[in-house]
């Protein structure tokens, strides 16, 4: 199978994550609270993507469009989210992101993107990685159900997509390959087992199995081009990954989005 290395299944921004353009301004219940709170873990990974990419002159436009259209999304989930979350833990989890936030944006749009700051934007993407997926953790156990578990399990996906592509991008750039390699396994084992559970769960509908069936394409289109090597110079291997790893995101918030409706 073969990819035309430009093509997207969606447009840029919050079409490309397969978001209608009516979305919803407000945190609406608790399966909708682990959905957006897990769309933050993968948002938190897409925009450090989006900035290697532009470091790297790998597919800019697309790039640019991502890491602006990423950084309004966060925002305004983590407003959403943070009003939704009850007094406690929770809403300590949310105050730490949201500092831990602020930080990192202010290195994603301080200065155009430079290699000399890619090792910084992705430490600050790992914090933020790390808080916001206390926060979806938390809203799971609120729900305390087992359509909550699979919400988060199918988020998780999404986010493992643009990790990977991070990591590839890393490793070109180069920014430790090695340990970037040991990321890149480690995240395509998580992805591939938590592939088997979604398709699995007794709670998928014929819809989602639909969808996963998409996933398993697409999968196979960025796994493919995770594999390759990039020769010194060459730009197309890093923006095939970069296309391909959109590509599963859209489908893949397309998943977590119909686990987060259903209501078992």
């Amino acid at each position: 199978m073969r990819m035309c290395r430009r093509t997207l299944i969606g447009s840029a921004g919050l079409a490309a994550l397969g978001l209608p353009p009516s979305l919803r301004a407000q945190v609406l219940d608790l399966g909708d609270a682990i959905n957006k709170a897990g769309r933050q873990r993968m948002l938190s990974q897409r925009m450090s993507k989006a900035y290697l990419a532009l470091v790297q002159n790998v597919e800019r436009t697309l790039a640019q469009q991502a890491l602006d259209k990423s950084i309004a999304l966060f925002d305004r989930q983590l407003v959403e989210l943070k009003a939704f979350a009850p007094a406690g833990e929770l809403r300590g989890i949310y105050d730490a992101l949201e500092a831990a936030w602020g930080e990192y944006k202010g290195a994603l749009v301080g200065a155009p993107p430079v290699r000399a700051d890619a090792p910084a934007v992705m430490a600050n993407a790992g914090r933020v990685l790390a808080l916001a997926h206390k926060g979806t953790v938390q809203y799971e156990t609120l729900l305390d159900k087992p359509i909550g578990k699979l919400v988060n399990l199918a988020g998780r996906q999404r986010m493992l997509s643009q990790r990977m592509a991070a990591f590839y991008l890393a490793s070109v750039l180069p920014i430790d390959p090695a340990g970037a390699r040991q990321e890149i396994a480690k995240a395509r084992a998580e992805f591939v087992a938590a592939l088997e559970l979604l398709r699995n769960a007794p709670e998928a509908t014929v819809r989602i199995r639909e969808q996963l069936q998409l996933g398993d394409a697409q999968w196979v289109l960025f796994d493919s081009a995770l594999r390759r090597t990039a020769p010194a110079g060459s730009v197309r291997p890093l923006s095939e990954v970069f296309v391909a790893s959109e590509n599963l995101l859209q489908v893949m918030d397309r998943v977590t989005g119909l686990y987060a409706e259903l209501k078992t």
